[in-house]
């Protein structure tokens, strides 16, 4: 077992760099306590979920750092990246985590503005006459 595993995790435009190690279950986000950097539960939620599933969550040290997009992208980001170092530490947590969608990609982007459009799918309406 190796000192520390490094992994990154995209999701929307944002791009997570996750490394963790062995330790008491410490999660710092760009310098920050989890709770001071993301100030939504549900966010805070999401970034344990992978570790929770395999239940490792008192096990691992997690240090990311995050950028781009908003506090649910970066959220995302920062999940994906966990689960992609736990698979890098031990090769018998990737069956468990595939199955609970942890390392699929979430490609969904946001659709572009039209021009001559109000937004990305909304239109003037159409008037024959």
């Amino acid at each position: 077992m190796a000192d520390s595993y490094y992994a990154t995790g995209r999701r929307k435009t944002s791009v997570a760099r996750v490394w963790i190690k062995p330790g008491s279950g410490k999660i710092v986000i760009n310098k920050q306590p989890i709770n001071d950097y993301f100030r939504r539960q549900t966010l805070e939620l999401i970034v344990r979920q992978p570790l929770e599933h395999i239940g490792q969550l008192e096990n691992f040290d997690v240090m990311a750092t995050v950028c781009g997009g908003g506090w649910s992208g970066q959220a995302g980001a920062v999940k994906m990246g966990i689960a992609r170092c736990l698979v890098s530490a031990d090769e018998r947590n990737k069956k468990k985590l595939r199955e609970g969608g942890f390392l699929t990609r979430d490609s969904r982007q946001v659709e572009r503005k039209k021009y001559g459009q109000k937004k990305a799918r909304k239109r003037f309406q159409f008037s024959k006459r």
